[in-house]
């Protein structure tokens, strides 16, 4: 391959100029002639505005970021949120530590959440890395550090509440990268 042949990404060109040119509301200069017009295909999934603030729960004391995808309320109906609460504690923290993230009400940008959040962890609950625009895909229940944060991913939150096998065992690799991320 050589240079003249490399394909980029349409989110690694927009993470270069976005602060130039693609920002919203910013207006280039008025050219001499009237640019031809381009059209873009329309994306599949609607992308996260670039400025904006998330709710969160939470008061990120120990600034992790928990990112869920709950459809069905604000941030987690009540059985998942229990369950989380029981990890955190587990984890020697509470709800006051962290702040949860709900991708389905507001989509996720990880640059924009990093910036308002200042997350030193990242874990995401059913959602893939890429869904928020990270550059890099992981495994679930791998810790994976990346730009001075570490993330891990892991299976939606109700498949890890109810009480069968397969939940269990979810719950046992879930446990493992958190005592490892956590040093608890």
């Amino acid at each position: 391959m050589s240079i003249n042949n490399i394909a980029l990404s349409d989110l690694l060109v927009t993470e270069w100029y976005r602060p130039s040119m693609l920002v919203p509301g910013n207006k280039p200069a008025q050219p001499s002639a009237p640019a031809p017009a381009i059209t873009t295909p329309a994306p599949t999934e609607t992308p996260a505005p670039l400025s904006q603030d998330y709710k969160y729960l939470g008061k990120n004391n120990k600034k992790i970021s928990i990112l869920v995808d709950s459809p069905d309320s604000a941030f987690l109906p009540d059985d998942q949120l229990n369950f989380l609460s029981k990890i955190l504690e587990a984890c020697r923290m509470n709800l006051g530590d962290v702040a949860i993230v709900n991708h389905h009400t507001t989509p996720i940008a990880i640059n924009t959440l990093r910036q308002q959040l200042q997350p030193q962890h990242i874990i995401l609950f059913g959602i893939e890395p890429t869904a928020i625009r990270l550059p890099i895909n992981f495994p679930e229940f791998r810790n994976q550090p990346y730009d001075q944060c570490t993330y891990l991913s892991a299976p939606p939150l109700k498949e890890l509440v109810p009480n069968t096998a397969d939940a269990k065992l979810l719950k046992s690799k879930l446990w493992v990268c958190l005592k490892t991320l956590f040093e608890v």
